[in-house]
């Protein structure tokens, strides 16, 4: 059976309904994309790498994990942290910020948990995701056995997987940004970025620049997300541009990346064309785009992911 396991962190989310009242969910950038994979490849094994606390809230949010079919074998359980939390406001246009409470995060402990044993096993996988946020929240002392880690997945086949996912505030310095992304580009087999990411931290203020950015550490498959309007992709050195119809009724879009990346990635895994994984993601990301909150009801989403046959 293929798998896929995602590293990183979901957080407790809350979001204003009407005035002085407050929805809790749960989100983070590799939970909403595994959610969305399993929904579209129920087939594929999708395994969340995190660690929780053992708070009523840790147990509730690795319940949603197992309602959502996602394989929990390495969810944590982290004897004094808890998960983070956050709160989220949309505006007219969709558009959304934060505030944030995660200093004392469990998943910052997450390297702690991984032993050589456990390697051995993720060592039978297909791929292996991460993001910029996945690698921010990491401790940075436990940042070079995570690298460790990523190198003996990579030597025993598992594809390597980053999507930069810049978030400014969860780093110290761009300095030591670009340290950790030269080290995830040189392990990936396939990368995510959006050219917002990169042009921030590399001033390359275009798809081309940024294929052209990433070209020396010989990225196999690059998929580069330009906006609502178009995705350029790179496989084996072959440029493809994939026109996207952008979504009119944009209610928030919390999640649009993530979805993207979750259903283009098991379409992959699938064995499908990039053109057509293309199609199906930004397909997803157009139906999360129209829904409040990171992750989509799953009979709405379902039913817009019907059209294309999954």
């Amino acid at each position: 059976m293929k798998n896929i396991y995602f590293i990183g962190e979901c957080m407790i989310e809350l979001r204003a309904t009407v005035p002085s009242t407050l929805h809790q969910s749960f989100a983070g950038d590799v939970y909403n994309s595994a959610v969305y994979l399993k929904r579209c490849f129920p087939k594929i094994t999708t395994s969340v790498i995190t660690a929780l606390g053992k708070d009523n809230l840790s147990k509730k949010m690795r319940e949603r994990f197992a309602s959502e079919q996602l394989n929990t074998d390495y969810v944590f359980a982290h004897n004094s942290k808890v998960p983070g939390m956050y709160y989220i406001e949309t505006d007219e246009q969709g558009e959304r910020s934060f505030i944030y409470w995660r200093d004392d995060s469990a998943a910052k402990k997450v390297v702690e948990f991984i032993s050589p044993e456990l390697v051995k096993q993720l060592s039978s996988g297909d791929m292996f995701f991460f993001s910029g946020i996945s690698l921010a929240v990491i401790e940075a002392q436990a940042r070079p056995q995570f690298w460790d880690i990523v190198k003996q997945l990579k030597t025993a086949g598992v594809k390597i997987v980053f999507d930069p996912n810049y978030r400014a505030r969860l780093w110290d310095n761009v300095e030591q940004t670009k340290a950790q992304y030269h080290s995830a580009f040189s392990l990936a087999d396939i990368t995510l970025p959006g050219v917002e990411d990169l042009e921030t931290l590399y001033d390359v203020k275009s798809v081309e620049a940024v294929i052209d950015y990433l070209a020396p550490y010989n990225i196999n498959e690059i998929v580069v997300k330009n906006g609502p309007d178009s995705v350029i992709t790179k496989e084996a050195g072959i440029v493809q541009s994939h026109k996207i119809t952008p979504v009119k009724n944009v209610i928030d879009t919390t999640s649009a990346g993530d979805a993207f990346n979750g259903v283009y990635l098991g379409a992959r895994i699938d064995g499908r064309p990039i053109d057509k994984a293309v199609e199906l993601a930004a397909q997803a990301a157009g139906a999360v785009i129209q829904q409040p909150g990171a992750i989509a009801p799953k009979d709405v989403f379902q039913q817009a992911m019907a059209k294309s046959g999954l």
